[in-house]
């Protein structure tokens, strides 16, 4: 502790600026950087020194403020009273003293206090007006926080109308929280989707609740639980206790599990209990509040600048435990995210013997210094997910290995051995080879997309069912599935199961069996071969007769050879006249070159990956299983002089916005049926841009180079 008025005032300073930042990281980002009872430390620490120099008290210190600034993108509520924040302890003697300071405080009085759970979320004040809900609102900095109205109404157990009969004014407090499993969803979701994960349940509710889009927010499993009122008109609440059975009947969710008591030990007694319990609620709790039951006396008792003095949160001790971190490995995700997972030597932690952990992604190693052999901290983030808090660099050992992510992998998925890269604007590596084993969700949804064989109903939830009950692992599997099977698929969970059902199964079906009459373009893209889009998908099919022609194309060898630069230039002139006969390709003649070159329909890079995909076991698989299906898509095959006649040849379309009356897959299948090309960006090169309603910056574009706009109604009239 610094002695004199000016080492104080210098300290005053560093804890000011240091506690500023980690409330803005902690309310306005929702990312806090240390935990909270480092924080605690800091500001027990401004408290005692400011209590010490009272000279150094000032308005704008974080003793005199609560939580963060508003955020600008949301306008501003004034509570209409103030929302304070609870004192913390972390012992029981703290505990002890506090109930022996309000005992001080109204003597030869009888105290009894209600103990509930902590919930650990956001916290929210809801304004009811003769029993409708007006506005929500954060905490912010205690007087004003943001509006989050129309957030906190896409929360199902939220209320818009009271039940029965409701007070004039009700201002309610609680917190917003996100349910453990459900967080646990989330975060997979956003590993997979190369996304920072969220660090507990608190931070993923707070983030949903930023969220300027109110229907983001109704896909995040939120809820709600109410512990407090502020501004009350039109109804007599003398005890806190009281107030559990109001909010029951005004159909307002608050805790099932609270406790009376009136004595140090009964106190404690049910802080036990409900340490013992806690893990079972669907939420996220991290300690216990100990509130003075009578509003009197908590009128009597009053507050700090900061916390009422008649209540105290009891904050439960994190489990965290040491083990070793025997290697690190790397998963693949279904959307191709590479994940580092450390293999640790098996420990119990609350609740259940954590063999793994997650690493999160490759700066995040980095940044904690971890490595093989190391003793490192593990915890499970919100009481869920095993993670790596810390390594015991004082247990280094010297054989401690470092892990290098880029060297671990070489360029190179861990399942399928093709290229991964890394995702420049977020931190994650992701294998790009759709046809990767580990990515069969994934391939299914891409197969069952609308581009591809428009499968009705498969896709998320449903295809990642089907590949958990071992239904399908690969797509094609997909058309032996029974009707009786998706019928019964269980979309949900053994506690709570949504069933597909009969009509969805059937729908489902029928939708497989037409598309085992699409056209080879089509099944072309949906094989999800490198570099093959709708476009060259159809350029493809436009010169070849069945799948099984792509697979051995002598076209496509024509185009390897024609660029292999070891070939001899009459065996080169040779195969040029062979493609240009065949209509694969024109002359042109560069002003660089002395003799005319050609032009393919696809380059070398989409002829080898084609050539390649069919020549190794996947493709070789694909060609196998629809012989044995029986499907045998087939292409309207027609020569390069019959293209040329075709009323759309040579013309290049670019499609933005949404058409009256057809998609941009139909409209796409219509131009190349007539010879066009459908291109997805506007260059000067393009003939027309077919524009629809919500038209966006490619119509800006074609404006802006002078191409032709044209709409629905003119579209049709030139078919």
């Amino acid at each position: 502790m610094p002695k004199s008025e000016a080492q104080a005032a210098k300290r005053v300073a560093q804890l000011r600026e240091e506690i500023q930042e980690h409330n803005r990281r902690y309310y306005e980002e929702a990312a806090p950087s240390i935990g909270d009872r480092d924080y605690d430390r800091l500001y027990k620490e401004l408290v005692d020194l400011e209590t010490q120099f009272p000279q150094l008290k000032a308005p704008d210190s974080p003793t005199q403020r609560v939580g963060g600034k508003p955020l600008k993108a949301f306008t501003q509520i004034t509570h209409r009273v103030p929302m304070l924040s609870l004192d913390n302890t972390y012992s029981e003697e703290e505990v002890a003293d506090f109930y022996a300071r309000i005992t001080k405080l109204l003597p030869n009085e009888k105290i009894p206090v209600v103990i509930e759970p902590k919930v650990d979320g956001v916290a929210v004040s809801l304004l009811y007006e003769n029993g409708k809900l007006r506005h929500a609102a954060t905490r912010g900095d205690g007087t004003v926080g943001d509006d989050i109205t129309q957030n906190i109404k896409t929360i199902g157990s939220v209320p818009e109308r009271l039940r029965g009969e409701a007070p004039k004014i009700l201002e309610v407090r609680g917190e917003v929280f996100m349910d453990k499993k459900g967080f646990e969803k989330l975060n997979v979701e956003r590993a997979e989707a190369g996304l920072p994960v969220f660090a507990n349940p608190r931070n993923a509710a707070a983030g949903s609740l930023k969220q300027l889009d109110p229907a983001i927010v109704a896909k995040r499993p939120l809820g709600v639980v109410f512990y407090g009122t502020g501004a009350v008109e039109g109804v007599d609440l003398d005890l806190h206790s009281k107030m559990f059975s109001l909010f029951k009947k005004l159909g307002l969710p608050s805790s099932d599990r609270w406790w009376s008591a009136n004595s140090v030990e009964k106190i404690l007694g049910a802080i036990h209990e409900l340490d013992r319990v806690r893990h079972d609620f669907p939420y996220q709790t991290d300690g216990a509040v100990v509130k003075v039951d009578s509003f009197a006396q908590r009128e009597r008792l009053g507050f700090t600048a900061k916390s009422p003095r008649w209540a105290v949160a009891y904050k439960y001790e994190a489990v965290r435990v040491e083990t070793r971190l025997i290697d690190i490995v790397v998963q693949v995700g279904r959307t191709g995210i590479l994940t580092p997972v450390a293999q640790l030597e098996p420990v119990f932690v609350s609740g259940s013997t954590v063999g793994r952990a997650t690493l999160h992604n490759e700066d995040e190693i980095k940044r904690k210094d971890i490595r093989i052999g190391d003793m490192v901290v593990i915890e499970k983030a919100g009481e869920v997910i095993p993670a790596v808090v810390e390594v015991v660099k004082a247990k280094r050992p010297r054989s401690a290995k470092s892990f290098d992510f880029a060297e671990y992998i070489h360029s190179r998925c861990p399942v399928c051995g093709e290229a991964v890269r890394r995702d420049p604007e977020f931190v994650a590596w992701r294998c790009e080879n759709i046809q990767c084993p580990a990515q069969t969700t994934r391939r299914i949804e891409f197969f069952a997309a609308r581009g591809a064989l428009d499968i009705e109903s498969i896709g998320g939830i449903v295809a990642d069912k089907l590949v958990e009950h071992g239904l399908v692992r690969d797509p094609l599997d997909l058309f032996e599935v029974k009707t009786e099977q998706l019928a019964t698929l269980n979309l949900g969970t053994d506690e709570a199961p949504r069933i597909f059902g009969e009509k969805n199964a059937k729908k489902a079906i029928d939708a497989i069996e037409r598309a085992k009459t699409f056209p080879l373009s089509r099944w072309l893209f949906a094989a999800a071969i490198p570099e093959v889009g709708k476009t060259t998908a159809s350029q493809l099919a436009a010169f070849h007769q069945t799948m099984e022609d792509v697979a051995d194309s002598p076209l496509l060898r024509d185009v390897l050879d024609y660029h292999d630069q070891r070939k001899q230039k009459t065996k080169a002139k040779e195969i040029a006249d062979r493609l240009i006969q065949s209509g694969f390709a024109q002359r042109s003649k560069s002003k660089n070159e002395k003799e005319p070159g050609i032009v393919t329909e696809v380059g070398p890079v989409v002829a080898k990956n084609v050539l390649d995909f069919f020549s190794a076991a996947p493709g070789r698989k694909i060609l196998r299983r629809m012989k044995e299906l029986g499907i045998r898509p087939k292409s309207e095959k027609f020569s390069a002089k019959k293209a040329a006649q075709l009323p759309l040849a040579g013309k290049t379309f670019v499609l933005t916005g949404t058409l009256p009356s057809m998609t941009r897959e139909e409209a796409s299948a219509k131009i190349e049926a007539l010879g066009g090309h459908v291109s997805g960006s506007v260059s000067k090169n393009t003939n027309f841009v077919l524009a629809g309603e919500e038209a966006g910056s490619k119509l800006d574009k074609a404006k802006q180079l002078g191409v032709r706009v044209i709409d629905e109604a003119e579209f049709r009239q030139m078919l």
